[in-house]
């Protein structure tokens, strides 16, 4: 983790999903160097939450805006970067952290299951770092929230991994395609992280369980997450690109 406090000077960065949870550490971690905050929720539901990441954003010194909007549309996604380029003038780091995840047996899932979860973990991710590749600044930064479960092997998270599982693909070749503008592209894929995202999904039962699968003996923290976004929007990252990184706590490895 670098602990340049003004790292990200002028640089300007879109973070996808941060009204709450992890995006909003992310967003006050990345003020915290300074850089311009363009803070995105989904809609009426979290508008309040994000009016509050932006606080923390403006607290902390640096500049934020507020966009919403469901992100699987690709014209929500244009007009967020615009939104950015008409208030700070560049986008140097993009971070997707929009996700969905359902808890079904395989059989329960419905038609509408599969088409929501694909739509906000695929659709969303890909339209995103597309519109990320058409505005992003030389040596920019490019990072989609995965999942570890892409290393594991177990049951009910079928459609949640299936549709986070082409993120990886779409890194690769993004990273591939525009590596040569210093530009890196990859995905940081935690494990089960103790936020109310992942016990919106989970019995108790089940949290013990995926807590006891780390060698810690607990679920990830996102403080325990945001040390890897740190380094990856850091010049010290540059020869990491392409890459899937699992920050689990030994939960899975690969």
């Amino acid at each position: 983790m670098t602990t340049n406090t003004h790292m990200l000077k002028d640089k300007t960065a879109i973070i996808l999903g941060s009204a709450r949870n992890m995006g909003r550490a992310f967003a006050e971690a990345l003020a915290r160097k300074g850089a311009n905050i363009v803070v995105h929720h989904h809609g009426a539901s979290s508008s309040g939450d994000a009016a509050t990441t932006a606080a923390a954003v403006e607290r902390l010194g640096s500049k934020s805006v507020v966009v919403d909007g469901d992100i699987a549309d690709g014209d929500v996604v244009r007009r967020i970067f615009a939104r950015a380029r008409t208030e700070f003038g560049t986008v140097d780091v993009v971070i997707n952290c929009v996700g969905i995840v359902i808890k079904k047996p395989f059989v329960d899932y419905t038609e509408e299951d599969f088409d929501r979860s694909f739509a906000t973990n695929a659709r969303a991710a890909f339209l995103v770092m597309q519109e990320a590749a058409r505005h992003i600044s030389d040596n920019g930064r490019i990072i989609s929230i995965g999942t570890s479960l892409l290393g594991a092997y177990t049951g009910y998270y079928a459609v949640y991994a299936g549709s986070k599982a082409p993120l990886e693909d779409f890194t690769r070749a993004l990273s591939k395609e525009i590596g040569s503008r210093g530009v890196t592209v990859n995905v940081v894929a935690p494990g089960p992280v103790d936020t109310a995202f992942f016990h919106g999904q989970e019995t108790p039962e089940a949290v013990a369980y995926l807590s006891a699968a780390s060698p810690a003996g607990r679920l990830g923290r996102i403080e325990d997450i945001v040390p890897m976004v740190e380094f990856l929007v850091s010049p010290a990252s540059q020869w990491v690109t392409g890459q899937t990184l699992f920050v689990n706590g030994g939960f899975v490895t690969r």
